[in-house]
């Protein structure tokens, strides 16, 4: 045990230097966390899902839906089979994000992936089972569940919840919250003076 400590403590003249660095190591990882809003990704919030801008038409046409009243995007995008597979799932994919979005590779039309897909089918399926097995409410032909199988909700409902969303020339006005400056109130108070 002796050994593995006197591994990990620096002789004494390295220890001031060591310190420093790994003063600005954890302060410039505290102050990324920060810029990033990493801690919002934990939670629902839609406005969360603009924190890119390549994502401000689907949040502005989800806003003008129906859905709007009673969803938001993780009840859609995110499975809910079980805590760990939610979580595990938002992470993965913002992940898988965020890289794009490092390295500037993001798509001009944003096109959802396998996962993401049957996440979304599954979630479908979860809110509007009662409507999907409803023999009043379905046409006779679609009543039977073999038929609906192997098929995604949206083959026919093409336009919910985001209407026609074809890139960021889809909703040129749309109105969305302004995202906040990444700038401390501290840093902007020195700029000013």
């Amino acid at each position: 045990m002796n050994r593995v400590i006197k591994l990990i403590i620096p002789p004494n003249k390295w220890k001031l230097p060591v310190i420093i660095l790994l003063g600005i190591f954890f302060g410039i990882g505290a102050f990324t966390f920060h810029l990033s809003k990493a801690p919002s990704y934990l939670s629902d919030n839609p406005t969360t899902c603009i924190n890119c801008h390549i994502m401000a038409p689907e949040y502005a046409t989800w806003a003008h839906s129906a859905h709007r009243e009673y969803t938001n995007c993780n009840d859609c995008h995110v499975p809910h089979n079980n805590v760990f597979n939610h979580y595990y799932f938002k992470a993965m994919d913002g992940l898988r994000h965020a890289t794009i979005f490092t390295l500037r590779n993001e798509p001009q039309v944003i096109e959802i992936k396998e996962a993401g897909a049957n996440a979304v089918r599954n979630n479908c399926i979860r809110c509007h089972t009662h409507l999907i097995n409803d023999p009043k409410m379905m046409k006779p032909e679609f009543t039977h569940n073999d038929l609906r199988k192997d098929r995604k909700c949206w083959e026919c409902h093409r336009e919910v919840p985001h209407g026609r969303v074809k890139g960021l020339a889809t909703t040129p006005y749309a109105i969305v919250p302004l995202l906040e400056s990444p700038v401390p109130s501290w840093l902007k108070k020195i700029m000013n003076e």
